[in-house]
């Protein structure tokens, strides 16, 4: 069985509809906390599993032996830790084929506090023995595209990255593509993916494809990291949380998000997805 943790969330869906465009229906599986909101994937066919990552006992029966696994993380940042161990060990414990774990791109060498998690989970996932691969995502376009609408009514793009810094952003499809084709295809147990765009943008780019496409004016705001902190406690982000975000651009300005190893087009067979086409899709809802 090809099967999908987290199915319900953004990722997890895509990865979910890729599987069932390759493999038979009766051959894929999610385990997902609720499975009310799977029932649309139990309806084409598709197994149904309940497993929660904060519940281990719940994960005793989410997996079988020989089952080839994407293990999407979680999604709570400070959790994910205890999270994760009690998947990889449900999934030891079953006799897994395949847990290919969506990580952080640099694993080891990321040395930003939002893959802290990502790194233990990789070192225990190594040490445990299941066989696995290690798919280290990059920065999505989403995390810029998706908040469009709000960037431009907020009059222009924040940040606290450095002038000039770039990013290797690629679609979050693309990153689920590339799931799909290391969980059917054979020669990655392993592996270690770098996974990130094949170019490179600055902000500055980025500003000016999006005032290209809606024929006004969207700057590129920046402020130094304390104000970035501060604005996203604003708006409601927790003062833990908040940090560990604007260290992201932090990591972007020492260039930790910018490279273009190949290996993401290399797995998915095809170019990924440029920026300017996610910002054109994006604008079209604004």
């Amino acid at each position: 069985m090809y099967v999908v943790t987290g199915a319900t969330g953004k990722f997890g869906t895509l990865a979910v509809e890729g599987l069932v465009n390759q493999v038979p229906v009766e051959q894929i599986a999610v385990v997902v906390r609720d499975p009310a909101k799977a029932a649309r994937f139990g309806e084409l066919g598709v197994e149904v599993r309940k497993g929660d990552y904060s519940d281990p006992a719940s994960l005793a029966d989410a997996f079988r032996e020989g089952d080839r696994v994407l293990f999407v993380s979680g999604s709570e940042v400070g959790q994910r830790v205890p999270q994760h161990k009690a998947v990889i060990d449900a999934a030891k414990a079953a006799g897994v084929a395949l847990l290919a774990y969506t990580s952080v791109l640099g694993g080891p060498a990321a040395d930003f506090e939002l893959a802290r998690e990502h790194q233990i989970t990789e070192r225990y996932l190594i040490d445990s023995g299941v066989p696995y691969a290690l798919l280290r995502n990059g920065w999505y376009h989403e995390v810029y595209t998706e908040a469009l609408g709000q960037s431009v009514a907020n009059g222009g793009l924040l940040t606290s990255a450095a002038e000039g810094s770039r990013v290797a952003s690629a679609a979050r499809a693309d990153y689920a593509a590339a799931g799909v084709a290391v969980l059917t295809g054979e020669g990655h147990e392993g592996a270690e993916y770098e996974l990130s765009g094949d170019e490179a943008w600055s902000f500055e780019e980025f500003a000016a494809e999006v005032s290209r496409v809606i024929g006004k004016d969207f700057p590129v705001n920046r402020v130094t990291p304390e104000a970035h902190r501060g604005i996203l406690e604003s708006v409601g982000l927790p003062p833990t949380l908040a940090p560990v975000i604007a260290g992201i651009d932090d990591a972007i300005s020492r260039g930790l998000l910018a490279g273009t190893s190949g290996d993401l087009s290399r797995l998915i067979g095809r170019p990924t997805t440029p920026i300017a086409d996610a910002i054109a899709q994006s604008a079209k809802n604004l």
